[in-house]
């Protein structure tokens, strides 16, 4: 359960003077130390690779005076890792073995790393022993959470909160490690370095350590391939598109992220920190529209398959932005003026109806669900299997929004591919000089109907239906 306390060189700093970036912590510990002001418990919170855990065992050693620099074993400085041991049987063993004096040391402390990955039984026994604890004991909770803790802990607790590293400090700290361990790096790369590790001296020093095994001098080219990271051309490429409402733009550069085996997720981050800057000076629309860009994009790493997230989040923004917007209503309104003149040149002998005339064309400008038909039609000349799904639509039209409803997630998926909005999408603003956002749903409630040629909704036929249920299943069918 428990893992004594190994020192080794290996494992980061070892004296308060090596910590780098906690400045007000380690001095307050200090003082707090040479004054005797020792609190039974302490709580360090901040990011992961900050310094939390290398703090808690200099701690740990300091009041104790104990040695810490050659490899040793401390029977009084025991670790406890909460993500592994979070039962409330390893906290009851816990309590009953803290009323055993030190074994050599003044105090016997408990690091408790992750310390908010325990159950609810087990902050329960952990808070008994807290409320009462032996004047020999000393407590070092760790957690990259707070908020998860019950108050009733924290409150028992002195608390320090430890801030992520700026990008200046990591690269100076990168820097002497790189010329002691005498790793050839140059200035850019070491600041990549920081700037990806994102606060975070352990993934920072990870990532160096990844590099530090090429041969020759690391740039920054060389540690962009290497680590999939994408370059500031890049991202401001991403970003002129998609605030210029350039959606051919973004999916060539999507598709160039891909074959170069980019990083969705950095690209993200990347990106999420360039707009941040311009939100500053921004006016409201614009401003409205970067703060749900940077919503959309702070959730692309939590995905399963990040880069198909990240290309919908650039896809959505990109139609949701101002300018593809006025793209929109320049077309629709250039289209009425000239509809305006033609019918002032009309000749005063009957014409045919141009909509009728040219097929599939609305000069009116505006999209209505009267286009649905013409629109399947187009959609079936350039993208059979799109147009299977799209029939099985229930179309609605409401401020700008084409709402499709389907029956089921498989014909909704195949029109909510990226290619598949892009292509409705230039029929529609073809068909009526519109750009009209386009929502996919699973609507189960309203019944299944195939759109005929004229624009009638039907069910369809007994053979396509046991078609449909065979792919579906019976159960599917019933539900719809």
């Amino acid at each position: 359960m428990y893992r004594l306390m190994t020192v080794s060189t290996s494992n980061g700093p070892l004296k308060f003077s090596q910590i780098v970036g906690q400045d007000a912590i380690v001095d307050t510990l200090i003082k707090a130390i040479k004054s005797g002001r020792i609190s039974h418990a302490y709580l360090f919170s901040g990011p992961r690779g900050v310094g939390k855990t290398s703090v808690a065992r200099i701690l740990a050693h300091e009041v104790n005076k104990l040695p810490y620099t050659d490899e040793a074993i401390h029977l009084d400085i025991i670790e406890i890792d909460a993500a592994s041991n979070r039962r409330i049987d390893e906290v009851r063993n816990l309590r009953d073995k803290i009323h055993i004096v030190p074994t050599a040391a003044k105090f016997k402390v408990y690091i408790i790393d992750e310390v908010h990955m325990l159950t609810k039984e087990a902050f329960n026994a952990l808070l008994k022993t807290l409320e009462e604890p032996p004047t020999h004991c000393i407590f070092i909770l760790a957690t990259t959470e707070p908020h998860k803790l019950p108050e009733t802990i924290v409150s028992r607790t002195q608390q320090f909160s430890f801030k992520p590293v700026g990008v200046v400090v990591a690269t100076d700290h990168i820097n002497h490690i790189a010329k002691t361990e005498k790793i050839d790096v140059e200035p850019e790369a070491l600041e990549l370095l920081a700037e990806f590790g994102e606060g975070s001296f352990r993934d920072s020093i990870s990532l160096l350590d990844q590099v530090s095994g090429l041969s020759g001098k690391i740039t920054a080219d060389r540690l962009r391939d290497l680590l999939g990271l994408p370059t500031r051309q890049l991202v401001e490429q991403f970003k002129k598109a998609t605030a210029g409402g350039n959606l051919s733009e973004i999916l060539k550069l999507a598709g160039d992220f891909r074959d170069q085996a980019v990083n969705p997720v950095y690209i993200a981050k990347q990106l999420a920190r360039s707009l941040r800057d311009d939100l500053i000076d921004a006016k409201p629309d614009y401003a409205l529209w970067l703060t749900e860009f940077l919503k959309q994009l702070s959730e692309v790493s939590a995905f399963k398959q990040p880069a198909e997230k990240l290309e919908i989040v650039l896809l959505e923004a990109t139609v949701k932005s101002p300018a593809y917007k006025q793209s929109g209503q320049h077309v629709a309104q250039t289209i009425d003026n000239a509809n305006t003149a033609e019918a002032r040149s009309e000749p005063t002998h009957p014409k045919k109806s141009t909509a009728k005339a040219n097929g599939h064309r609305n000069l009116k400008g505006h999209f209505s669900l009267e286009l649905w038909p013409n629109v399947l039609a187009a959609v079936k000349d350039q993208a059979g299997p799109l147009h299977s799904a799209l029939r099985l639509a229930a179309p609605d039209y409401e401020d700008g929004v084409l709402k499709l409803g389907f029956s089921f997630p498989l014909h909704r998926n195949k029109a909510k591919k990226a290619e598949n909005l892009q292509l409705l999408g230039q029929i529609i603003r073809r068909l009526s000089g519109e750009n009209v956002m386009i929502d996919c749903v699973v609507d189960k409630n309203k019944p299944l109907k195939i759109t005929l040629a004229d624009g009638s909704r039907h069910p369809p036929p007994a053979n396509e239906l046991q078609t449909i249920s065979n792919i579906f299943g019976p159960s599917e069918m019933l539900e719809s």
